[in-house]
This record gives structure tokens, C-alpha cells and sequence, in this order.
């Protein structure tokens, strides 16, 4: 081989070496990867079951069952809103649209008799089916929602007013 050959080949050797290295070698310490960002360091990872504002500062009067403003106000109705033994009893009408209602969550808030936040309990209704061919067939999405959230043990004897709302709405 000449003298231009062989250099010729050396550094074809190095530029393969360079390209196979950097395709499957590690990166180095610190260095950002190509790869797709999986995490989001500004961004707090969500917690627990979603809740509404002014869930724990509303204040009810004794007997009145209140709604709390939540993100999905402007695609239902809530109707027949009762407070009896503790339990809040309700109907969701879905007005948006009359797809399938996928995912539902309603929460309440219970308050003794002076209006001071005791605690909270939901109502969560998922798809009847999951995967194709599974579940009820035909029409499976109902405009109304009838639910019942009681106010859990520990001080439901207690419970004198309450306020509602829905952190989750879901539709097909």
C-alpha cells in the first residue's frame, strides 16, 4: 500500500471508530444525552387524588350541600344535591357532548354545625368496559349519574353541611 493509502485508511478506521463510538458508547459524566427528556426537574410530579380550591375554606350553612368551582364546571349540571345521615346524594348530568362519560370524580367536603372543614370522601365511576368486546354492549353512555358520598366513619356522626364539586370529567 502507498503512503497516501495507508494514511488514507487510518483515518477511515478513526472515523468509523469515532461513528460506532459515539452511537452506542456512554455518555460522559454530566454531559446531556440526545435521548428523549423523560423527566422534568421544574415540574412536581402529581400526588394523590386531585382536589378543587376552596375545599377546606368553604363554609357551608347546617343542611346545605354548596358547590365548590372546579375545571369542568361549564360541561355538566349538578342536580338534587341532598345531606342526610352523613352521605351526600346527587345526580351529574353531562351537557357538553353525549359521548361515552369515561372517568368521573366527584368530591366532597364535609363541615360540622360552626362550618369548619372535617374531612372529605369521592365518587368514582370508570368505564363499564375497558377493551373492546367487554362490558355492556350498545349504548353505554347515560347523560345522568346518579351518586351517593358519605362522609367517612370517624366523623360522620358529626357532618352537618357540605360543599361538591368535580376534579375529574372525562368524556370519549
Amino acid at each position: 500500500m502507498s503512503g497516501s493509502g495507508q494514511a488514507f485508511g487510518v483515518a477511515l478506521a478513526a472515523a468509523a471508530m469515532v461513528l460506532l463510538t459515539g452511537c452506542g458508547g456512554a455518555e460522559p459524566a454530566g454531559r446531556p444525552s440526545a435521548a428523549v427528556q423523560t423527566s422534568f426537574p421544574d415540574l412536581d410530579a402529581a400526588r394523590g387524588d386531585p382536589t378543587l380550591p376552596g375545599l377546606t375554606s368553604a363554609r357551608p350553612q347546617p343542611g346545605a350541600v354548596d358547590r365548590l368551582t372546579g375545571p369542568f364546571d361549564d360541561r355538566f349540571e349538578l342536580t338534587d344535591l341532598r345531606l342526610a345521615a352523613g352521605a351526600v346524594t346527587g345526580e351529574l348530568t353531562v351537557t357538553s357532548d353525549v359521548s361515552q362519560l369515561l372517568d368521573l370524580q366527584v368530591l366532597a367536603g364535609f363541615y360540622d354545625g360552626e362550618g369548619r372543614y372535617l374531612g372529605s370522601a369521592r365518587f368514582d365511576q370508570h368505564a363499564l368496559h375497558e377493551e373492546p368486546g367487554h362490558g355492556v354492549e350498545g349504548d353505554t353512555h347515560d347523560e345522568a349519574v346518579a351518586f351517593t358520598i358519605e362522609a367517612p366513619a370517624a366523623f360522620r356522626a358529626r357532618v352537618a353541611s357540605a360543599a361538591v364539586g368535580v376534579p375529574v370529567l372525562v368524556n370519549e
